[in-house]
Order: structure tokens, then sequence, then C-alpha cells
């Protein structure tokens, strides 16, 4: 009797320290960025960029992308991302979408502009740059060496 509530006591210790990892990596995963400054940016090419990417400023993570969709009436595709609320952006900021590193994967990358009027929820970024390819920029360079 005695091993028997002996293995209940260590399950039940093991279970909850299961649980309490669980936890820890769901909160740390940043899963669902549900606060935060709501604003969006108009592309016209968002290739290698997904729903969950991180968004960057000065190279440290202030939020995530929460959706992609395609303007009806411009045809750009649009991308609303969350940033962390204490980050207060000025009105002409801009938006960039740069490689992760050479083996791909695209972020979101802000660069604060200078106006003293900051932006607000749900604003628009009109000043973006799109993705550059790195197998154009390959092929541009081995076919204009090629021509000569």
């Amino acid at each position: 009797m005695r091993q028997n509530t002996f293995e209940t006591l260590l399950g039940a210790i093991i279970i909850l320290g299961a649980v309490f990892f669980a936890l820890t990596v769901y909160n740390s995963a940043n899963l669902t960025p549900s606060d935060g400054l709501e604003l969006r940016a108009e592309f016209s090419d968002v290739s290698g960029l997904a729903v969950g990417d991180d968004v960057f400023l000065a190279g440290i993570k202030i939020g995530q992308v929460t959706s992609q969709e395609i303007d009806k009436m411009t045809y750009m595709a649009r991308l609303t991302f969350r940033i962390d609320p204490d980050i207060k952006l000025p009105a002409d900021s801009s938006a960039s979408i740069v490689a992760k590193s050479l083996l791909g994967g695209y972020v979101l990358e802000l660069s604060p502009g200078s106006d003293e009027e900051m932006m607000e929820q749900g604003d628009i970024i009109y000043d973006t740059f799109d993705p550059v390819s790195l197998t154009d920029l390959l092929g541009k360079f081995v076919f204009q060496n090629s021509n000569q």
C-alpha cells in the first residue's frame, strides 16, 4: 500500500511539472499577441513573410505579423502587425521586408521617422520597401556578366 501511494504522488508531481513546462513554453512563444499597438503596412509584394513572423526595430523584436490580406481597390498586400505598446513610432516611419538570414526566412523591419506626431492604433505605413529576392539578384549578376 505504501509503494502505491508513493507512485501516485510521484506521478502527480511529474504531471504538474509537465503542465508547468507547457505553460512556460506557450507564454514564451508569444503565440497570441493580443495586446499592443496594431498597425498596418501596404506592400506591392510580401513574398516570404507569413503570419506569426517577427517585427523588428533596430534589430530588437518588438512585435509580430498578425494577418495578411489584399486591398481589393489597390491590389496591394496589406500586413497587419502588433508591436509593444511602450514603443511610440513617428507617423513618417517606414517598413521593410528583409531576409532574416542567408538560409531564408523574412522579417518586418521598422525604421522610425522624425515626425513629432506619433502613430496611433490602426494607422497605415505607406512608406514601404518590398523584399529583395536573392535568387533574382544572383540571376541578374550571372546574366549581366555572361553578356560581356
